[in-house]
């Protein structure tokens, strides 16, 4: 823990107050067939907000795109094109398979280098963790609602992140590789659209 606590401090922000940075980085998380989970749907609207915003200038949505998932990257897509995000400013990951998937890919298949995170609160800090580590310039806003309208599924998320930050430990020792795919070129063009 002390490790993510020195890795993440000073590098979380409100809605507020984030720096600026071309893209988000939003964590998947379950998905229905036709539409996203409650905690996925309160992460794409703290995107939405970001975008309308001019926080940022592209949004990466990344997670498990297999039909077991439900294509979270898909519906994670539809879900911000409906509220308003051009289509062509999103970008889908489908191997983001993890946190630390998601992550390493967002360097080494869509060439980001800086970006915000954006994910529940208590997620935040591994996944600032890991992206700093890999050598991203990330900065994270955690979204607060769901804790708020939902306490107990809250918890139990919070609950896990001790393992959760173990596997991290790992993932980060052994440098594991996630699926490695060509590099695309789709995030820069999304950054570059309009």
């Amino acid at each position: 823990m002390a490790h993510v606590s020195a890795s993440s401090a000073g590098h979380e922000y409100s809605p507020d107050d984030v720096p600026a940075r071309d893209v988000a980085l939003v964590l998947g998380a379950k998905a229905h067939p036709d539409r996203p989970s409650v905690s996925l749907a309160s992460r794409l609207d703290l995107a939405v907000e970001l975008w309308e915003a001019g926080s940022v200038r592209a949004v990466l949505v990344s997670g498990d795109g297999l039909p077991r998932s439900n294509n979270e990257p898909r519906v994670m897509r539809d879900y911000l094109v409906a509220r308003g995000v051009p289509a062509e400013r999103i970008v889908e990951d489908v191997a983001g398979f993890d946190t630390y998937d998601s992550c390493v890919r967002a360097r080494d298949v869509y060439g980001a280098t800086g970006l915000t995170i954006v994910t529940q609160d208590y997620h935040v800090p591994r996944a600032l963790t890991i992206c700093r580590s890999v050598g991203l310039d990330a900065v994270g806003v955690g979204d607060t609602s769901f804790r708020e309208r939902h306490p107990s599924v809250w918890a139990r998320g919070a609950g896990r992140e001790w393992l959760a930050n173990l596997k991290m430990e790992w993932d980060l020792l052994s440098q594991r590789e996630p699926q490695q795919d060509p590099a695309s070129e789709a995030l820069r063009r999304a950054v570059e659209a309009g």
